[in-house]
């Protein structure tokens, strides 16, 4: 099964790694696969373009089904391999609805998380204003005591839906590791310290984990102050 499965990723993309955890919990190892510079703009290549005409990363192919978004590619991976591996959807309706809640909410943390992060290079030197920057990190400052709180209400030693993992935490873990890459301090936003301390020890997330962090542990200190 695996062997019939394409991937084109980049080392730290959020949701390329989503794609990783997913087949990892799928039991789906042995996948094709192939790791890309964004630097080197090899996400533009014919290569990607020929599977995915967006230029984008992942790039995910399953015999001649092509699917490319990350969240797409996960709900497509746990309903194609359903009994195998891992179940990623709970049974139980409460915890499936929060599960998808807290899915399409993280969509809104990655993109307030890239808003500081990227800043520089999603907007032109001469249309930069400290004080845009500023709002935007006000922004996420907000955003990440609304999940430290999402987490304090679920108690210690909880997934982001409930006590079972899920494709919440397949698809938000990867942003949460990523605001602790980039210097967020767990004693500000103790919850989120526990859930990353929880989640990245798990055999899926360790085998997926990007290999230039693996190189460089030191990270960075964007968002030490936020």
């Amino acid at each position: 099964m695996a062997q019939d499965m394409t991937l084109l990723w980049g080392s730290g993309s959020p949701p390329c790694w989503r794609v990783m955890i997913a087949l990892e919990e799928k039991k789906l190892q042995g996948y094709d696969q192939k790791l890309l510079s964004f630097e080197k703009m090899e996400h533009k290549s014919q290569e990607v373009l020929d599977i995915n005409p967006r230029g984008q990363l992942p790039s995910f192919k399953h015999g001649d089904t092509i699917v490319n978004e990350s969240y797409a590619a996960c709900f497509y991976l746990e309903s194609q391999f359903k009994s195998q591996g891992n179940q990623l959807i709970p049974d139980s309706p409460a915890e499936q609805a929060l599960m998808y809640q807290r899915m399409f909410e993280g969509l809104t943390f990655y993109e307030k998380l890239n808003a500081v992060i990227y800043y520089n290079w999603f907007v032109p030197e001469g249309e930069r204003h400290d004080s845009a920057l500023k709002r935007n990190k006000e922004a996420l400052a907000t955003e990440l005591k609304l999940w430290d709180g999402y987490l304090q209400k679920l108690g210690s030693g909880t997934y982001l839906a409930g006590p079972s993992f899920s494709l919440a935490d397949v698809t938000v873990f990867p942003t949460v590791a990523t605001v602790f890459r980039f210097g967020l301090s767990a004693e500000r936003y103790p919850k989120l310290g526990e859930y990353y301390a929880l989640l990245k020890e798990r055999p899926s997330i360790k085998a997926s984990w990007p290999p230039h962090w693996l190189e460089n542990t030191k990270g960075q200190d964007t968002l030490k102050d936020i």
